[in-house]
């Protein structure tokens, strides 16, 4: 139920999106007028997510109320007073846990998409890239073990010093790291590798997984373009988001059967 329930709040929002969109390109205003209006569709969105959040939470908390008095009823196998008697306490737990899992992924997807609207403020500062692409390749090895994966790195032996915000960009990172551990299920690869070129930061994040269909390589960063059947759609957009945000630029490269290769290029703070 709450399955089809997340199709259409998606389908909500989007719409509300949509609508607002073709009003705002509708009209003849000056450029100001028009922003004025996406500015609108923003916060008109925005809030619907938020109001959406609000009866979500109660559902989730109830949902948990509601499991724990069913496991007390039902108690466990080999306990005294377990209840043998009735299998249909069980069954409705089980139910009962699959509602709370779709409620989870529901606000998994709201706050997917309040990161998505919401306006990129950065704390920029002066950072040197490859300090970032340390601590993310640091941080994110234990999952990589733990999901067969083998973390080649290959950073420039020089300072990348580049005007960013590191909390924002290790998001991105992250973002690209988890898309390629999707790509590998069965383990492999995933190499990154820094440098400097024609005034940019250069970061390159590949994977040896299966690889992306030619005619979906467009899309890639649209959103809710997904693949996979439970993907929110959003983590690639929103990745490409904060790039654009520092000026950047974030490309891919893929190949069926041998991977994928993911270009972020940021530019150099000047001397």
């Amino acid at each position: 139920m709450l399955h089809f329930v997340g199709g259409f709040v998606i389908g909500l929002l989007t719409g509300a999106a949509l609508f607002l969109y073709k009003r705002a390109s509708r009209t003849q205003e000056n450029s100001k007028g028009h922003l004025a209006q996406l500015e609108e569709l923003s916060k008109l969105t925005g809030r619907l997510a938020h109001e959406i959040k609000n009866p979500l939470s109660t559902i989730q908390v109830t949902l948990n109320l509601v499991a724990e008095e069913l496991e007390a009823s039902v108690g466990k196998p080999g306990q005294p007073g377990t209840r043998r008697d009735e299998p249909g306490l069980a069954r409705a737990g089980r139910k009962i846990a699959v509602i709370r899992k779709e409620a989870d992924r529901l606000e998994h997807i709201l706050d997917d998409f309040l990161r998505y609207i919401d306006r990129t403020e950065l704390q920029l500062a002066s950072t040197d890239i490859n300090e970032i692409v340390g601590d993310m390749i640091d941080f994110y090895s234990p999952q990589a073990y733990s999901r067969s994966l083998t973390i080649r790195q290959s950073l420039c032996p020089e300072r990348l010093v580049c005007k960013v915000d590191a909390d924002m960009l290790k998001q991105v990172m992250l973002n690209l790291f988890i898309n390629a551990q999707q790509a590998m299920n069965s383990g492999g690869e995933l190499m990154i590798k820094t440098q400097r070129q024609n005034g940019d930061a250069v970061i390159e994040i590949c994977d040896t997984g299966h690889g992306i269909a030619p005619e979906r390589l467009p899309q890639l960063f649209d959103a809710y373009h997904s693949s996979r059947p439970r993907g929110s759609g959003l983590g690639l957009p929103i990745a490409k988001k904060i790039v654009d945000a520092h000026k950047g630029t974030v490309s891919v490269n893929s190949e069926l059967g041998k991977g994928t290769s993911f270009t972020i290029r940021l530019p150099l703070q000047a001397p």
